[in-house]
């Protein structure tokens, strides 16, 4: 399984970008996305940025990542600290269809 990390740009060269996030720095191959500029956040996938994303979806992704760091730690989760965002489980049937596309 491959899962996207949201990371912003530090700095660019052509066909790449230097990016943090997660507590991490690498270079990765921005092809998909076309020119980023410092400041961009990117979703990347294994040394690739695939998508162009705004800070909130970054602080989205971030959150998600988070709960599931947790729970692969086996940390229950706490059930006074919103999350940030709307999960699963806590959406309308309409809310879902959106989420997937419907």
């Amino acid at each position: 399984m491959c899962i996207g990390m949201p990371m912003q740009v530090l700095a660019t060269r052509e066909g790449f970008a230097q990016v943090a996030g997660r507590g991490e720095q690498r270079e990765v191959n921005t092809a998909l996305v076309g020119p980023v500029q410092p400041g961009d956040w990117l979703l990347v996938f294994l040394d690739t940025a695939r998508e162009c994303i705004d800070a909130a979806r970054a602080a989205e992704v971030d959150a998600t990542l988070d709960l599931v760091q947790a729970a692969m730690a086996g940390v229950a989760p706490d059930p006074l600290r919103e999350p940030g965002f709307s999960l699963p489980s806590a959406m309308t049937a309409e809310q879902l269809a959106a989420l997937a596309g419907g």
